[in-house]
């Protein structure tokens, strides 16, 4: 008998593709999956459906790999694999991960390689191994999640992606764009165990991802039982700042310097409570959630959750090959 996350090879995986992510054409991607799935001897039915539909396919081919014992892989960037994540986790079937993103972070973290090929390769002689997943309010998030300026910097990005095309020059040249206009001053009251606190940032920015938080110099001292990703979450808060000091923040964050800034406190966490201040008449507040926006009732809950999701990985210690 199959346990709850064991993987029936014979099977079919069900392969969840966000038709508009990444540069490459539908055709192509069918291709090179098959080919990979072709190479081991095993199945996969693929879904291709559009980013309105996502959601809704996302959930059931979840509760159709739960049934036939097999995984739910999510083929796309960021906000493709949190839609994928949110299906899997609620419905408790394993996941697989094909990334097509810019940086990869939640993929690499976990050894998947980033060649699609490879990818579908090593999740087909994968075992589902937990990871850690982390909420806030209803949502769940892998990577990061945000309020402030940080949303305002995602869809910033996107309308230079759209129009200049998917590297990491663009997403570094529409940060610059976002950081040096005037920002607003974002008023928190902040609840964290028996720590009551109310301040003032221009963002407030958590990270589940050690890998992004090294990337960028910015991980927080270990103050709490496990690091980000493993046991804990990493808050970072942006002290509003003038235009010179915003410059240097940007070159900080270039070089994976960001803790050196002057105006970012980092610290470590398991579960925080967030109250913004709202203008009269808003009862939401725009929120970022792995390369997604969405505006969420307040007060905004952040806690690294109970269940893990059950990812097609190597296991420690293992790598791809």
């Amino acid at each position: 008998m199959w346990g709850a996350h064991s993987i029936d090879p014979s099977a079919p995986l069900q392969f969840v593709i966000n038709a508009a992510s990444g540069s490459s054409d539908a055709d192509t991607k069918r291709e090179s999956i098959e080919a990979a799935l072709q190479a081991e001897g095993r199945r996969g039915d693929l879904h291709f459906c559009a980013p309105q539909e996502l959601a809704r396919v996302a959930h059931e081919k979840a509760q159709r790999a739960l049934s036939a014992h097999t995984a739910v892989v999510a083929v796309g960037g960021d906000g493709t694999l949190n839609t994928v994540a949110q299906a899997a986790h609620a419905t408790g079937c394993a996941m697989g991960v094909v990334p097509q993103g810019t940086f990869n972070y939640f993929a690499r973290t976990h050894g998947i390689p980033v060649d699609p090929t490879e990818a579908v390769s090593q999740l087909l002689r994968s075992t589902p191994v937990p990871v850690q997943v982390a909420g806030i309010n209803d949502h769940l998030f892998l990577v990061n999640a945000s309020l402030g300026l940080y949303p305002d910097l995602l869809e910033d990005r996107e309308a230079y992606k759209a129009r200049f095309g998917r590297s990491r020059w663009v997403a570094f040249v529409a940060a610059c764009a976002t950081l040096l206009r005037s920002q607003r001053k974002l008023r928190v009251h902040i609840e964290m165990g028996g720590t009551v606190r109310d301040v003032q940032t221009l963002t407030l920015f958590v990270g589940n991802n050690r890998l992004q938080l090294q990337q960028l110099g910015a991980e927080p001292e270990d103050t709490v039982a496990g690091t980000p990703g493993d046991g804990s979450m990493a808050a970072l808060m942006l002290r509003p700042i003038g235009t010179l000091p915003m410059i240097g923040l940007m070159l900080h964050g270039a070089m994976g310097r960001l803790g050196e800034a002057a105006g970012v406190e980092r610290f470590e966490f398991q579960h925080m409570v967030v109250n913004p201040t709202l203008t009269q008449g808003r009862r939401g507040v725009k929120v970022a959630f792995d390369g997604e926006v969405a505006t969420l009732r307040a007060p905004l809950d952040f806690r690294v959750l109970a269940q893990p999701l059950y990812l097609l990985a190597p296991r420690r210690g293992e790598t791809g090959g």
